[in-house]
């Protein structure tokens, strides 16, 4: 008789970030000497009859949400017919972003795993051991951080001396936005490592109008830039708008961030509105919902990229050979990375991560390959919800 799932848990529980705020206007988080804040995340276990447990950490409120709509579906059904509660899951959640996938699938491919005594990426067909990371930053800041275009030139050079062979600069948000200022940020990093590292800009879609976005995008032009991501209000979403970029520039786009599932992610691809295609477990249903994103992109001779750090990103890169780079972030030269402090064995994601040669390594323990910190989880625990 096949295993069932018996139980199927939630956690949230909060972290605190010293040194980090947000910006006067603006949502994302930034260098703040002296400023603390808390953040909240989802933990989820999935509990089945043979005793193994799937866990993941990491989701947020929404996506969390949405499992109240399908955890109870779940309960009762074979956990490994993953393909399956896929499809009745995204059925289920049509109307909405389906964000609520990605946590479930997650903790079902980390039980598979440790169902068949094996790390994700084997039972995905492993393509590689060791991951080509670049440093990400955090916005820029007004407190002496990355507050100029200097200092994200200086920290370029600090990133490109531990090895790191790739950096992204993310801009100013919020009342700061300028971008006069960003321009100038991407021709000073470019001026300062552009011979030395592959070079991203991603303004997280906080330029104004899409004349400024061609005004960044020609400078990156200029110092040969391997991406140019989500650069204006569109909110990263228009099909038309970055098709009309990527005519008016030779820098590539990196789109998709910020469009739901296999479908939308694949007819942006086929719009010609983006070159690189970006995808990202938690949000794109699951190690499921981006591997086929991967192999969509395969499809069409394109590189994936996944989005953000973490042991189920590190699983999708390992077996997908149409992709370049682990993103390392969010990182800064003074402000801790903003990571959740919940693995307790040697998992981490932080600017000295990396290896000599700018890599990290793929967790090779069964299922996901890292272990929680649950009685972390549970001393900050805020709220549990229980579905059996």
């Amino acid at each position: 008789m096949a295993a069932t799932i018996d139980r199927i848990e939630t956690t949230e529980f909060s972290y605190p970030l010293e040194d980090v705020g947000t910006p006067p206007g603006g949502f994302d988080v930034v260098y703040d000497p002296g400023n603390a804040m808390d953040r909240s995340l989802f933990a989820v276990r999935v509990e089945v009859s043979d005793g193994l447990v799937g866990e993941y950490v990491g989701s947020n409120s929404p996506g969390t949400a949405q499992i109240n709509m399908i955890a109870d579906y779940l309960v009762g059904r074979d956990p490994l017919r993953r393909e399956r509660h896929w499809s009745e899951m995204k059925r289920a959640l049509r109307k909405y972003d389906r964000m609520g996938i990605g946590p479930i699938d997650i903790a079902l491919w980390d039980f598979a795993g440790k169902y068949h005594d094996a790390p994700i990426h084997e039972l995905l067909g492993s393509y590689r051991e060791r991951l080509p990371t670049y440093a990400s930053t955090y916005q820029g800041d007004r407190s002496g951080g990355l507050d100029s275009p200097a200092a994200y030139a200086d920290f370029a050079e600090e990133c490109l001396e531990r090895g790191y062979p790739g950096y992204k600069v993310h801009g100013w948000d919020g009342d700061w936005r300028d971008p006069d200022l960003l321009e100038a940020t991407v021709r000073a990093v470019g001026d300062r490592v552009g011979e030395e590292m592959d070079l991203m800009v991603d303004p997280a879609c906080d330029l104004d109008t899409w004349a400024e976005a061609l005004q960044v995008g020609r400078a990156c032009d200029d110092y040969g830039y391997l991406w140019y991501e989500d650069p204006y209000r569109d909110g990263g979403i228009s099909q038309h708008g970055h098709r009309k970029l990527r005519q008016a520039l030779d820098t590539p786009i990196l789109q998709t961030e910020h469009v739901r599932g296999l479908e939308p992610h694949t007819d942006f691809v086929a719009a010609e509105a983006t070159d690189f295609v970006r995808a990202d477990p938690e949000y794109d249903g699951g190690i499921t919902g981006a591997m086929k994103i991967a192999s969509a992109a395969e499809g069409f001779g394109l590189d994936v990229e996944f989005h953000a750090p973490g042991p189920a990103q590190r699983q999708c890169l390992a077996a997908a050979r149409n992709a370049n780079y682990y993103e390392m972030a969010l990182v800064h030269p003074d402000a801790p990375n903003t990571t959740p402090p919940v693995y307790a064995g040697d998992y981490r994601d932080s600017l000295d991560a990396i290896d000599d040669d700018g890599t990290v390594p793929v967790p090779d323990g069964p299922g996901l390959g890292v272990e929680y910190d649950w009685d972390y989880i549970e001393d900050n625990r805020l709220g549990t919800r229980e579905y059996q």
